[in-house]
């Protein structure tokens, strides 16, 4: 079986478990979840707010997903020539 298909499959379980499996589950991965989401702290959520809010007055220039794609495609395209 692939990582992906059990990626699903635990995702659909998850979805469906009772309390208390969920609540055994989340206690045997708890450190290890905490140590994946330690880096979104209050800084960092304050230093996008202000990124936002830069871009929304117009003070900061935002890309277009198609502009960032475009320009990935260009890295991509350079890197193989």
């Amino acid at each position: 079986m692939t990582i992906e298909a059990i990626r699903r499959r635990l995702y659909n379980y998850l979805k469906v478990a009772d309390d208390k499996k969920i609540a055994a589950i989340y206690t045997l991965l708890e450190n290890e979840i905490m140590e994946h989401t330690a880096w979104w702290d209050d800084a960092f959520v304050e230093e996008l707010d202000k990124e936002y809010n830069a871009w929304k007055k117009g003070d900061k220039k935002g890309y277009t997903l198609e502009e960032i794609e475009q320009s990935i495609a260009k890295l991509k395209n350079n890197r193989q020539a």
